[in-house]
């Protein structure tokens, strides 16, 4: 069982930057991979960035590759995304996962959610 808590969302302008938090708990955490994926009003859940929890194995979606950078420290067991240049539709809930898999991009394979925290991003 792992437990997931996210923090670090806001309201930013266009251009802006916000640091997301993935708080991680539970057993064998070094045996997971933690994925970001973001879900907009009426739209699928996205993948974001994905890091795998023993290893720099880091991967990142389009959408957001060379604005967004994932990193970990494992002595707080947490994820950050760090995410800068944000366009309006950066605008989402962001959810942390926990998979088995090394890594992955798809949100089925992920087994543990966080709450999600929402990022608003105007114009």
């Amino acid at each position: 069982q792992v437990q997931l808590v996210e923090s670090g969302g806001g309201s930013v302008q266009a251009g802006g930057s916000l640091r997301l938090s993935c708080a991680a708990s539970g057993r064998a955490l070094s045996t997971y991979g933690i994925g970001w994926f973001r879900q907009a009003p009426g739209k699928e859940r996205e993948f974001v960035a994905t890091i795998y929890w023993s290893s720099d194995i880091i991967y990142y979606g389009d959408s957001v590759k060379g604005r967004f950078t994932i990193s970990k420290d494992n002595t707080k067991n947490t994820v950050y995304l760090q995410m800068n240049s944000l366009k309006s539709e950066d605008t989402a809930d962001y959810y942390c996962g926990a998979t088995k898999a090394a890594w992955s991009m798809h949100r089925y394979d992920y087994k543990f959610w966080g709450q999600g925290t929402r990022v608003t991003v105007s114009s």
